[in-house]
This record gives C-alpha cells, structure tokens and sequence, in this order.
C-alpha cells in the first residue's frame, strides 16, 4: 500500500531536524537557529493554550500536533545548558529521540487534517439499509384555503387530528389578534364528532381550555350540519378583557347565571339608572320562560360588587321576570304623611294606603266593588310594628267612605283612645271586645230581615247602593290573639268572630283582627283565616323574622317563598366589619327602625314591600276623618236594645245572664250555679272549659262552697 507524499516528507523532516537539535546549542551557541527553534516552541505552547480554551471538538488532536514543536524548543534549550553533550551523551540521545517519536505520532496529527485523510483510513462500504414507506396521510383536496386556514389545518394533523375532526375553514374574529372561529366535520362521512373536549381544542394552539367554546352548527344553505359538524370559539383575547373588565352582560353570564350563581338560568335585558329618585334596576328574565326565577340575592349582590344592604337592595319577581332594585339610601326610612285626599275612597272603593318600594302608590279597599260585599282585614305584626297606626289609616278611609266603624282592643292604648273620638263605638277590655262581637253578629240578623224602602223586601249589601238602608259597618279588634285566650270570655270571642267572618260580608259586616300569630291555637280558626284572605288584601308587618313573616302569608300567596324580607332595622352596612374588629372600635349605630313597613298580598297573590301612611296623633286627627260620625240606623238601635245589647259595653262586670245562664232557684242548698248548656240573649254558647263553666268567686263563702262541690265534701 502506497504511503503518502505528505507523509514522506514529514519523516524527513523529522530525520534531517535531528542533528540540527543535537549540534547547533553544544557548538553554535549564539546561532540564530536556537532562536527559530525557541519561538517555534513558544508558538506551539500557544497552540495549547488555544486548544484547550476552544468548545469545539478536537482539542486532543490539535494538542498532538503542536507537541513535536514544544519538545524540539524544550530539547535545544537542555542541550544549549548542559556541559560538552551532557553525559553519556545525552544531547545526542534526546534529539534521536525526538526523530524516532515524530515518526510514531506523525499519521495521529495528519489524521487530524480535513478532508485530507488517507486511503488506508476510509471507511469500508456498507449496504444501505432497506428503506421503510412512512404512513401518508390522506390527501385533502386542495381547497383553495386562506393561508390562516392552512395553518390551523397544520397545527391540527400535527396534534393528531384530535376527535377525528378535519378543519374545513378558520375565520379570524374583527380587531383581535388570536381570537378565531374554526369550523370541524368529522374525518368519516356519516359519523358523528364525539369525544372532542375543550381542551382537546386548545392545546394545539397553546390556549387554556376556559378560552374555548364548543357549539353546535346550524344548517345553511350549501352547507351541513347536525351531529358531524361542530365550530370551536377560541378567544384568549377576548376572555382576558372578560376577566379584567367585564361589561354588565358578561357579568351577569359568567357569575349570576351560572349555576352556582344567584340566579341560575337568567338573562340580563337590561340595566338602568334613575338620577332623580336614586336608584339603578337591573331587569332581567329565565332564558327558558317556563322557569321560575331562583333568587339568592345576596349571592346575586356579591357577584355584581352591589351591596348586601337589605334595605337598599330590593327583588320584584313576575313570572319569569324579576328586577333588581339598588337605592342610594333605603327607600322605605322616610315617612309618608297621610292626607285626607290619599285616604279618600274613589267609586270601586279603593284608596292609597301606603307606598312601594319603588315609589308606587299601593291600594287598598274599603268595600269589594267586584264582588258586591263588604270587605274583611287582616293585620299581622310584632308589638309596635305598626299595627294600630295602619289600623287609623283604614278607619280614616272607612269614614271618609260613609261607612261605621267599631273598635276594640284588650289593653289601654293611646292611639286607640284617640281613634275613639273620630269613630262611632270604641272600647277597652275582653268582656268589651265579646260584646262588641255579640252585637255585629246579632246586626247580621237584624239586616238580613231590614226591608228596602223601594220594595219593602230585604236583600243582600250593595256596596255604593242609595236604596241600601244601612251603612256598611267594619269591626276591628284589636290584639285578637290575646283577647281569644282570655280564660273568661276567650271562646265566646273566638266563636263569634268565627261566625262573622263567615256571615258578615253578605249583610255589609267586615271583620278586622289584628294579631301577633295567624294560627288556630291563637285564636284563628282555620274557617276564619281562610275567608280573611280571600275577602282582604293582608297586610304583614314585621313577625320577628323573614321565617316567621313567609309562615304568615302562606296560604295568601301563588308562592309563600317570594315573600321580600323586612329587616328588623334599617341600618345600612358602614365600612369593613372585619377591619373595625381588627381596629377594637365600636359597631355603628341600629340605624332607623322599620316599623310602619309591611307586605301587602295583592289580589293575584304577589307581595309587594310597602310603607304605611303616618297618621301624627300628635296632631289633631279632625282634618283627616269627616266631620260628622257614622252610627247605625234607629231601627238597627233599637233592634240591639230588644235584644239586650245595646249599652255601655265598657261596665266592668257582665250582666246577669249575658253570657252565662241564670243559676237555678233549686240549687240543693249548696249554693252553686248553673252555668252550662247555652248562651244568653245574644246567641252565645256555653264554656267547654272548666274555668268559664263555673261561677266566678266574689266572696269567702262563694270560695268555700266552690271547694265543698270540687271534693264532694
């Protein structure tokens, strides 16, 4: 085998260097030779340097090939420094040294040269391995697709054409850099997309998969649809403007109509803003319009930053729409005066009793106009809810509509007593509260035989009728649930007003409890409770608690749950409740008290939040009520007298035989009486009780002869 030229050479070089080495330093120790030689190895030992410094690979063999260099300087600087030719010889010995080892390391450092390698070093011929066909996808037909559409096209097939879909078309959304539309058809025809999620959209496209959106495609013109085909909304920027300012629209999707929002389901129509009256409205309605709205409005406060004031921030539901009122300050704290032209009935009987939340005037009625009778009343509330000031705002109307008005209540009261001026009978006391009621069921009789002046027969009320020759007479009791447990006269008022709230109405007789409970065992039957609601508009202050409040009006109602909620304060929420914990100050003050606010149950069962009219009974009361008292007829008078109960109802004791039977003369010497077995005169019955059956005890030997009977002794 051939050696190479280069390689020839570089041997002789090494071969005829040798004695230069060994005899220029011993006998030409100045001679410019030993310089070159110094400055070659200076420059190999740079070499070095440079080599071991560089990344690139190679550095071992650089090294090599700049050693012969260094060792030559390092040889002629050892001869140049020893005595003669160093011992044994030792010059000579070195540089014969060198010669040979250049011959041994030269094919390592002409190895190193690019391109330059040697015949013998080439690499034996391999055959080339037998090549493998790589998976083609299938061809799509070239459809003249916009380049942002053949490179959506490119990022699905490299993921993997995920859910077996194909991109038929990507449409870039006006003014957004990122945001898209892409349109997918299964690869197979005739199959459906399935298993395609949303993050299966947006990790080819390096998105969260919250900035997709999935939807249904509809059928078009020259276009499918149905179950194979689906569009993907990708809209990161979008949704970044979403998260950091959202509109009013986008807040109420993302939080208030989700489902863990406060109201699942909705849809914002609109939001409005009333400069003058203070208030923003926020109207919205159930996407599918057979829902019921489910209101969580606190909730629903939180996620639209308004505050969770209960009395600034007030719900309206109709059907499937609700509106969502927010008041600068709450709107029920001030009060309405009552005048003589709010409370002066109109021809259907109806008068402005009080005002809504939104400043609507809210009716009532002294008469059913509609169903030719008179009205009954209803009136729930804790102690100084209101109760006895909406008791004057009705009476005033009553009056001022030519009507009587009858009142009664088991404790002395200043109101009350003032109202008593203004109305034609009004009293203190149980006993005054049973008779009362004795003598308005005993009216119904008396009326339903009173002939009408234009045929000399009797008939039914007509409300607003001339011919009628009586005035509609409206009976209030005041604390009713107190009075029908009195031990005494407890169930002769419960019976009786039993029986007139059934019978009442058709003889122009209304009945008006007031109470603090609207159940049977405080008083109210369920026969009065039920013909109470249907023939009034019940008013509802506040119960104690929105609990307790919803259990009165149910019943009243299409939906007890819709009932707003009376704060037992108005007391709107001042700063961080947390951070004035943290800071040890005190809570702000109670705020203003809600009293005179109530819920009103309308005629198609929905409830409004409503403020009573104020009546000042620290003004005088004459310019409200007319001027003149109605009473009853002559002939009403003296039928009641004929009767028996017509008289001073406020005499402190019950007259012999008016509620109890008269004792029997022959009473075995044991001197008790006969109490059982019927009323008196006015149609009263008999006690089933023990207490109200036996006689009442006035005096030792009365207490005595009780305890002989009760023990037989």
């Amino acid at each position: 085998m051939a050696t190479p030229r280069s390689v020839t050479l570089e041997r002789l070089a090494y071969t005829l260097a040798a004695p230069v080495l060994a005899v220029t330093p011993n006998l030409y120790p100045d001679s410019p030779v030993n310089q070159v030689v110094q400055l070659a190895g200076a420059a190999g030992i740079g070499g070095w340097v440079l080599a071991a410094k560089s990344d690139e690979p190679g550095a071992g063999r650089k090294i090599l090939r700049w050693t012969p260099l260094v060792a030559a300087a390092a040889i002629d600087v050892a001869a140049k420094n020893t005595v003669g030719w160093g011992p044994y010889g030792m010059d000579g010995l070195l540089a014969a040294g060198w010669a040979a080892l250049g011959l041994l390391v030269l094919p390592y450092s002409r190895h190193t040269r690019r391109r330059h390698r040697p015949a013998l070093a080439a690499p034996v011929p391999q055959p080339a391995p037998a090549e493998i066909p790589e998976p083609v996808a299938p061809a799509v037909p070239d459809d003249g697709a916009d380049l942002l559409t053949c490179e959506v096209r490119m990022l699905w097939e490299n993921a993997g054409m995920p859910g077996r879909t194909h991109v038929v078309k990507a449409t870039r959304h006006p003014g957004q850099r990122h945001d898209m539309t892409i349109l997918l058809r299964a690869s197979e025809t005739g199959r459906p997309i399935t298993g395609l999620t949303e993050a299966a959209v947006a990790a080819p496209f390096a998105v969260p998969s919250s900035d997709v959106a999935l939807s249904e495609v509809a059928i078009q013109p020259g276009r499918q649809g149905g179950p194979g085909w689906m569009e993907a909304h990708i809209t990161p920027d979008a949704n970044q403007r979403r998260r950091t300012k959202p509109t009013d629209q986008e807040k109420w999707t993302d939080r208030v109509a989700s489902s863990k929002g406060g109201a699942p389901g909705s849809e914002l129509v609109h939001t409005t803003r009333d400069n003058e009256r203070g208030v923003a409205f926020y109207r919205a309605k159930m996407a599918d319009p057979t829902d019921t709205p489910r209101i969580d409005l606190p909730k629903l406060c939180r996620a639209l930053g308004l505050p969770e004031d209960d009395s600034r921030v007030f719900v309206l539901v109709e059907g499937a729409e609700f509106l969502i009122s927010v008041f600068d300050t709450p709107p029920l704290s001030p009060k309405f005066p009552a005048t003589r032209e709010l409370l002066t009935p109109d021809a259907k009987g109806m008068y402005v009793c009080g005002f809504s939340i939104t400043g609507q005037p809210v009716h009532n009625f002294v008469f059913q106009h509609d169903k030719n009778a008179a009205k009954h009343g209803l009136v729930l509330g804790v102690t100084r809810g209101g109760k006895t000031q909406f008791f004057a705002v009705t009476m005033v109307a009553e009056s001022n509509a030519g009507q009587i008005v009858w009142l009664s209540s088991c404790f002395k009261d200043e109101k009350t007593t003032a109202l008593g001026e203004y109305i034609d009978r009004q009293g203190i006391t149980p006993l005054y509260m049973a008779r009362q009621l004795r003598a308005a069921k005993a009216l119904c009789q008396i009326r339903a035989e009173m002939p009408w002046a234009h045929d000399g027969k009797p008939h039914d009320y007509k409300p607003g009728d001339p011919r009628c020759p009586y005035k509609q007479l409206n009976v209030y009791a005041d604390e009713f649930m107190t009075a029908s447990q009195d031990p005494e006269y407890g169930e002769f008022i419960q019976a009786d007003g039993d029986a007139l709230t059934v019978m009442g109405l058709k003889y122009g007789i209304g009945f008006n409890p007031a109470g603090q409970s609207p159940f049977a065992h405080n008083g109210f039957s369920t026969e009065m409770k039920d013909n109470l609601r249907q023939n009034s508009r019940p008013v509802i202050f506040n119960m104690g608690s929105p609990g307790a409040t919803r259990k009165a009006a149910e019943g009243t109602m299409e939906n007890a749950y819709d009932v707003p909620t009376i704060p037992a304060r108005y007391a709107p929420k001042e700063g961080s409740a947390i951070e004035r914990a943290m800071a040890g100050e005190a809570e702000p003050e109670n705020g203003v008290s809600t009293g005179g606010v109530a819920v009103v149950v309308l005629d198609n069962g929905r409830a409004v939040l409503m403020k009573a009219l104020y009546v000042d009974f620290d003004d005088d009361l004459a310019d409200l009520f007319p001027s003149e008292i109605n009473r009853l007829t002559d002939y009403e008078i003296s039928e009641l007298t004929k009767l028996g109960l017509w008289f001073d109802w406020s005499e402190p004791e019950p007259r012999p035989g008016e509620f109890w039977p008269e004792p029997d003369e022959d009473d075995d010497g044991d001197g008790k009486p006969r109490r059982r077995g019927g009323g008196g005169k006015g149609g009263g019955r008999g006690s089933k009780s023990g207490r109200s059956a036996e006689p009442k005890v006035t005096s030792p030997r009365q207490a005595l002869e009780a305890i002989k009977s009760l023990t037989d002794a």
